[in-house]
C-alpha cells in the first residue's frame, strides 16, 4: 500500500504535468486532444461492453449445453447403423 502511495502522483506533480503538456501543444490543441481522448476512451468502453457481452453469452451457452457432450463425461454411446438385410433369390 505504501509504494502506490510513492508512485501516484500528488497534487503538486498534476500542476505541473499540466503545464508541461499546455507549453508542448498550446493552448488551441488542448480541445482537439481532449476530444479524440474521450472518444478513445467511449470507444474502448463499447469494445470492453461488447466483449463482457459476448464472454456471458458464451457461458450462459456452456451452461445449457447437455452434461454428455462435456469431453470426459461418459454419455450415451451412439448405436452403430445396421445394414439393410440383402436379399437372394
Amino acid at each position: 500500500m505504501i509504494t502506490l502511495a510513492l508512485v501516484t502522483p500528488g497534487p503538486t506533480e498534476w500542476v505541473l504535468i499540466l503545464l508541461i503538456v499546455l507549453v508542448l501543444f498550446g493552448a488551441k490543441k488542448l480541445p482537439e486532444l481532449a476530444r479524440g481522448l474521450g472518444q478513445g476512451l467511449n470507444e474502448f468502453r463499447k469494445a470492453r461492453e461488447e466483449f463482457d457481452k459476448e464472454l456471458q453469452e458464451a457461458a450462459r451457452h456452456l451452461k445449457t449445453e447437455p452434461q454428455a457432450s462435456q469431453p470426459g463425461i461418459p454419455g450415451p454411446q451412439p448405436q452403430p447403423e445396421q445394414a439393410a438385410p440383402v436379399k437372394t433369390s
